[in-house]
């Protein structure tokens, strides 16, 4: 956790460029660079690689960020340049890919209990883009199916968040008696029981949507980074990978 390591640098900068365009910008940047349900009319293939530059507040890019420099400079540094960029990117896309299957899963689940119920497509359509439907519809089917179904479609991915959990679990399996200090506990907690923790409440507010941290947290993408994050690690481990041929 010292000196900032170039590719860090470099992540730190287009993040930073990203958040303070799309301070002028507004809802064209998220518009065009959030990552959108492929239902949505938002949606194009590159924002699986630009959401991991957006962020929804100030707050949301300074934690972010810190954890990029904090635990993203030791695993650069031990990988190599190249094969440090192939592990963000690809924890990212990861991420990406989780949180795109679970709003899938949501999507079919809400939209056909609402066709079991009765409802025309039509009416499904309008849900989906305007948020409006017939209160008839909740005597067969709960309110928060409906609004399962409106947010997958219309609530955008942002954030490093999943590309930074690949690198914490990363840090986790190459540091593991690395003791680190939290805000909320004034005690040093060891990585190997820290990060593990931190992923099983993810998982948790995933799946029951009671959420530690706030709503608007996408759970599910912070499990796919770290998933693809353990895989990656993993496998170079047990096989030894050579990381000159990378660089």
């Amino acid at each position: 956790m010292g000196r900032i390591t170039d590719t860090v640098k470099v992540l730190l900068i287009i993040n930073i460029i990203f958040f303070v365009g799309s301070q002028f910008l507004g809802d064209y940047a998220y518009q065009l660079f959030a990552l959108w349900f492929f239902e949505s009319e938002n949606f194009m293939p590159w924002q699986f690689v630009t959401h991991m530059f957006m962020h929804g507040s100030l707050m949301h890019i300074i934690f972010n960020m810190y954890a990029l420099w904090a635990f993203g400079g030791p695993i650069e540094q031990m990988l190599g340049q190249k094969k440090f960029i192939f592990f963000y990117f690809s924890a990212g896309l990861g991420a990406a890919f989780l949180h795109t299957l679970v709003n899938y899963i949501e999507f079919k689940t809400g939209y056909n209990a609402l066709l079991d119920a009765g409802m025309s497509m039509g009416s499904i359509e309008q849900l989906i883009k305007t948020g409006e439907y017939s209160t008839a519809i909740l005597d067969s089917v709960p309110k928060e199916t409906l609004q399962d179904l409106y947010q997958s479609v219309n609530t955008p991915a942002v954030g490093a968040s999943g590309a930074i959990y690949g690198i914490l679990v990363a840090f986790g399996m190459m540091f593991p008696n690395v003791e680190l200090f939290l805000l909320f506990v004034p005690v040093p907690i060891k990585a190997k029981y820290f990060i593990p923790v931190l992923i099983l409440i993810d998982l948790f507010s995933g799946l029951t949507g009671y959420s530690l941290f706030g709503g608007g947290v996408a759970h599910f993408a912070h499990i796919g980074g770290a998933l693809f994050g353990f895989i990656m690690m993993w496998y170079w481990k047990k096989n030894q990978f050579n990381q000159n041929r990378w660089d």
